[in-house]
Parts: structure tokens; C-alpha cells; sequence
């Protein structure tokens, strides 16, 4: 017995790693930035719960984020994290995150409609299925900062400067609505065109201004409330249906795991890194809007919805009324 017990267990220790894969996983950020803690994260439970590795590719290190969405599709990566920023041009419903004052920026209420939208958890992997992806994890990254070569307060403050928006049409017409310049530019010239007023200005979570060092070349931050960072994770799809039951669960708990450790890593997160922010420089100024304030860009709102109505069509329109009841199930509002 003690013969047939070690060879069955050499049996299948040989079958183990025979199926064991290293899979590549590469995202958007740098050491320590939202979408690398949750890759980690990711990977930590895969290894742990498998005989699987995961090999993490951070930002430049595959190129920028159209190039690890391309190596994704091409079945070169199995894994890719992006923000729906560039995914819409892929998935034009993805930019709904984009609609300036849809979303709640109460970080608890963020959470709580992220956990329970029967858009973003149902509707939408419908949609990245249809590109090849399989949609893993939705997830918010902070409230949306815009950083200036002056303090705003209003959209006519806006006039005439050049914001940096990722390539997304929606974004453009956002700030468009805002009274700005939109500037299409990848995540890597944005540094240097700030420092050189190639633009005046741009947005991101808090805590890429300061990983970044954003505020070194365009230190006035304004807190505009008109929206969250989100971001997403996704397989290749051809790569997915084609993995055992098993190995699909074990992906799916990994992003669920990732998404829970992820919620109490950015717990605080902005605020920690606006103070790393104002101690490192004295030339830094913090701006929160106002209610009046706010308004004043908050009505212009509508025509960026309507925009997006125009480019996405009925499925868009769907879309956005689901997400508008599902605000309204976790606001009460």
C-alpha cells in the first residue's frame, strides 16, 4: 500500500506540473500604484491556490496601454488590466465612466454601486465578450483630479488651455462641455508637454499626480467632483473558455480577492497622497469647488449624455438608463 501511495502521489505530482502555466498579466501603472497592488494581489492568490505563476508586465515595460490591449487580443498576453479611458475605443459604452457628475464621489456609495450594478456585472462583460475579452473585475482607482497651470473655479477659467484627455472621445467632449482644449497624448508625453505648456493641464487620481510627479510641472490641483478613475481586468477570451472549470473558478476568485484588497488599499489613499504632495512642494495649491461652483460645470453635463447617446445608439441609451437606476437603488436619490 505504502508503494501504490508514492506512486500515486508521484503520479500526480508529475501531473500537476505538467499543467501548470506561467500566464502574463500586464497593466497601466508603476510600482505600487492601484493596478499593480491588485495584480499582486491577483497573483498572490493564483500561486497560492494552484500551481500556476503570473508574470506582472507594469507600465512601458510591454509599451503603452493600446499595445498591451493589441498583445491581449493577439493571445500574447492572458491578461490585461485597462481603463475603460482607452478600452472605449474598442467599446464605445465603455466611456459612460467618462459622462462628468453620472457617478457619486462618496467613496462608500462608490463602492456599494460597484458591488451591486447590474450594469457594470451583467450588462458589461456582454460587451467585452464581444471583443474577445473576458471581463474579470471592474474597479474604482480615486476621484478624478484635474491639475492646472492656474487655480479653476469656473469652465470659463478654462478657456483657451489645453487639457490632456487619454484617447477617448468622450473624455475630448467632456472637456469640450468644460470650455477647454482637449489634448489626445499618451500617458508617457504628458510629463514633458506639461513642463514645456505644450498643455496646461490634465486629470488623474491623486495618487498618480504624485507617483507620477504631476504637480512638479503643474502644481494647482482642483477637486472638481465630476467623476471616479475606474478601471478594469480581463482575460483573453479564447484563453478563458478554454481552461477547465477548475482554473476559471480559480480566476474568478483570484479577481474577487484582488477586488476586496483592493478596496481597503485605496481606503485613504487620496488623502495620504495629497499630503506626500504638499510636503514635497511649496508651490502647490489646492482648489475644492464649491456647490455653486460645482453646478456651474455640472450643467453642462447634458450635452456630454447626449453625446454619448449619439455615438453609442440604442444599446448606449440602455446602458445609461440601467446605470442611472442602479445610482438611484444605492443613493436613494
Amino acid at each position: 500500500m505504502v508503494g501504490v501511495s508514492i506512486f500515486t502521489l508521484a503520479a500526480f505530482g508529475a501531473t500537476s506540473i505538467a499543467n501548470a502555466a506561467n500566464w502574463r498579466y500586464a497593466h497601466e501603472e508603476y510600482d505600487g500604484d492601484v493596478q499593480d497592488v491588485y495584480a499582486y494581489k491577483f497573483k498572490e492568490f493564483i500561486e497560492e491556490n494552484s500551481d500556476h505563476t503570473l508574470q506582472i508586465f507594469r507600465f512601458g515595460e510591454l509599451g503603452e496601454s493600446d499595445d498591451i490591449m493589441e498583445q491581449t487580443q493577439a493571445g500574447i498576453l492572458q491578461f490585461v488590466n485597462q481603463s475603460p479611458g482607452f478600452t472605449g475605443s474598442l467599446i464605445p459604452e465603455a466611456q459612460i465612466f467618462f459622462i462628468p457628475y453620472l457617478m457619486p464621489t462618496e467613496m462608500d456609495t462608490v463602492i456599494e454601486f460597484f458591488r451591486e450594478s447590474k450594469a457594470i456585472n451583467e450588462d458589461f462583460p456582454k460587451l467585452y465578450a464581444e471583443q474577445g475579452l473576458e471581463l474579470l473585475q471592474m474597479y474604482p482607482e480615486g476621484e478624478m483630479v484635474v491639475t492646472v497651470d492656474e487655480p479653476v473655479t469656473s469652465p470659463a477659467d478654462f478657456d483657451g488651455k489645453k487639457i490632456r484627455t487619454m484617447t477617448n472621445p468622450l473624455l475630448a467632449a467632456t472637456y469640450e462641455a468644460f470650455g477647454a482644449t482637449p489634448t489626445p497624448l499618451p500617458w508617457g508625453e504628458v510629463y514633458g508637454a506639461l513642463q514645456t505648456n505644450m498643455i496646461q493641464g490634465q486629470e488623474n487620481p491623486i495618487f498618480w499626480i504624485e507617483s507620477g510627479g504631476l504637480y512638479e510641472v503643474s502644481p494647482n490641483l482642483v477637486f472638481t467632483k465630476h467623476g471616479w478613475f475606474t478601471t478594469a481586468s480581463m482575460a483573453n477570451k479564447k484563453f478563458y473558455d478554454g481552461l477547465s472549470e477548475e482554473d476559471q473558478k480559480l480566476i474568478q476568485d483570484a479577481a474577487d480577492f484582488a477586488f476586496e484588497e483592493i478596496i481597503g488599499h485605496i481606503d485613504g489613499l487620496a488623502e495620504e497622497s495629497l499630503a506626500k504632495i504638499e510636503e514635497a512642494s511649496d508651490n502647490v495649491t489646492v482648489t475644492r469647488l464649491n456647490d455653486e461652483q460645482v453646478e456651474a460645470f455640472k450643467e453642462r453635463a447634458p450635452q456630454v449624455e447626449e453625446k454619448f447617446i449619439e455615438m453609442t445608439g440604442e444599446s448606449g441609451r440602455e446602458l445609461l438608463n440601467q446605470f442611472k437606476a442602479d445610482l438611484e437603488a444605492v443613493t436613494g436619490e
